[in-house]
């Protein structure tokens, strides 16, 4: 395990003690969150942990019922006692970028019905500005041409998410997600807004008011930032 797993492991072991039994929690998606539910299930599977989950992806729901973790759906339950996820940048105030992974959508709607939403990560996630990660924006498939060149009026160079065959990346939604790099976002919470307002915009990876803490894993230890 090289030193960013272990940093992201840390991260992710301080997350579990705060699942109890009882609880109805929302599983991340992405590389840390992926730790965290492996552990998660270990605890289920051979602790006997009683807890039910709703997932963000279909890949996080498939993992957590290979340990065995009992799913549910929001037709059963109104919100989510506890979810756990990562992030690809954590900037001050827990304003976030996130959907690397390509699943912001489902995330930012289990982040929504979430009393605790909780961020894990190493420390090379910190930045004191948002922008140097391309920030994703899922759009319908249709409007991609017109959303492409109002991001551009934005100051923001969009570019399709491709899977590595070449082909068009498709959320589980059935969208395209743009990635839209060249901008530090100097006022996110002014910048969603732009994004919420074009037609053909589904989603985007702002992040904002959402996390109550943050669990950042660095050389030196594990700090715990809240908002």
């Amino acid at each position: 395990m090289d030193q960013q797993t272990q940093l992201k492991q840390q991260a992710a072991e301080r997350a579990l003690e705060l699942v109890k039994p009882g609880m109805t929690v929302g599983l991340g998606s992405g590389s840390t969150a992926t730790l965290w539910i492996k552990l998660l299930g270990e605890k289920v599977r051979t602790g006997g942990l009683k807890i039910r989950a709703i997932a963000s992806s279909d890949d996080s729901e498939k993992l957590g019922r290979s340990y065995g973790i009992p799913f549910t759906s929001f037709d059963e339950v109104e919100s989510l006692d506890l979810t756990v996820d990562g992030a690809d940048e954590v900037a001050p105030g827990l304003a976030l970028i996130k959907g690397g992974g390509g699943k912001l959508l489902r995330e930012k709607i289990v982040a929504s019905a979430s009393k605790q939403f909780v961020i894990v990560a190493d420390g090379s996630k910190q930045v004191e500005k948002l922008g140097k990660f391309p920030l994703p924006v899922e759009v319908i498939q249709m409007a991609e041409p017109l959303v492409s060149r109002e991001l551009r009026e934005l100051g923001f160079t969009p570019r399709i998410r491709t899977q590595p065959d070449g082909s068009n990346y498709i959320t589980d939604e059935g969208n395209l997600i743009l990635d839209c790099s060249g901008l530090l976002i100097d006022d996110p919470a002014a910048m969603a807004e732009k994004l919420d307002s074009i037609v053909g915009v589904v989603e985007h990876g702002l992040f904002l008011g959402m996390a109550n803490m943050a669990l950042i894993a660095e050389a030196g230890g594990l700090i715990e930032r809240t908002r």
